[in-house]
């Protein structure tokens, strides 16, 4: 008998016989279901609403536009605000390259000291106001890392209730390379428990939610 045998055997001779598998079975369908027991309700019925309330909570800013076409105004509206100049680095995605860019310089390249760059989300969950974005050819992984401030558009139509509803629709030939759960700007207290923003990341985090098709 090898150290191993001798190990496991000492372990079944402590547990004793185990329960018979229809007993397992309905132990473990137990734990899990009814699953929405477990979820903490969304704070708002509708999914956009729910978002933006739990996205502003954690110190992300929202601007709600209705349709694609009004993403320009409302991303000049905000560099304007911040006294930032007209100009960003953007995810080349045709969602995002085929809009009217006029008075703002997009570029698909990103500095190191970047003040703001664009992109698109790929869902956002509204239980916790988090977005999910994967990296792939047309999303360069820096562009959610290195500007200090980070805007992201949102489509209503890709809201999810929960973390789990991402995951689901998450085949084995879908799981990108990396994938990004942005969840309020970047910040942290470690430091004589101060705290420091942009940290880790963007210091600023500003979503323009779309509603509509357009």
């Amino acid at each position: 008998m090898t150290a191993r045998d001798r190990i496991l055997s000492a372990i079944r001779a402590t547990l004793g016989p185990g329960k018979p598998a229809n007993e397992i079975a309905i132990e473990a369908a137990l734990l899990l279901e009814p699953v929405d027991t477990a979820r903490p309700a969304l704070v708002a019925p509708a999914l956009p609403d729910a978002f933006a309330q739990k996205a502003a909570a954690i110190g992300t800013t929202i601007n709600r536009v209705s349709g694609m076409a009004g993403v320009p105004q409302a991303v000049a509206r905000y560099l304007k605000a911040h006294g930032l100049p007209p100009r960003l680095a953007m995810q080349p995605t045709p969602e995002l390259s085929a809009l009217d860019w006029a008075g703002i310089t997009p570029s698909p390249q990103i500095a190191p000291d970047e003040p703001a760059a664009l992109g698109l989300a790929l869902w956002g969950i509204a239980e916790s106001g988090s977005l999910v974005i994967h990296s792939g050819p047309g999303n360069p992984i820096l562009m959610s890392f290195l500007p200090l401030h980070h805007i992201v558009v949102l489509r209503e139509a890709t809201l999810l209730p929960y973390l789990e509803d991402y995951a689901a629709r998450l085949s084995p030939q879908q799981v990108p390379r990396n994938a990004i759960l942005i969840t309020g700007p970047s910040g942290t207290t470690d430091i004589e428990g101060s705290y420091v923003r942009g940290a880790h990341g963007p210091g600023f985090l500003h979503v323009i939610l779309v509603s509509g098709a357009g």
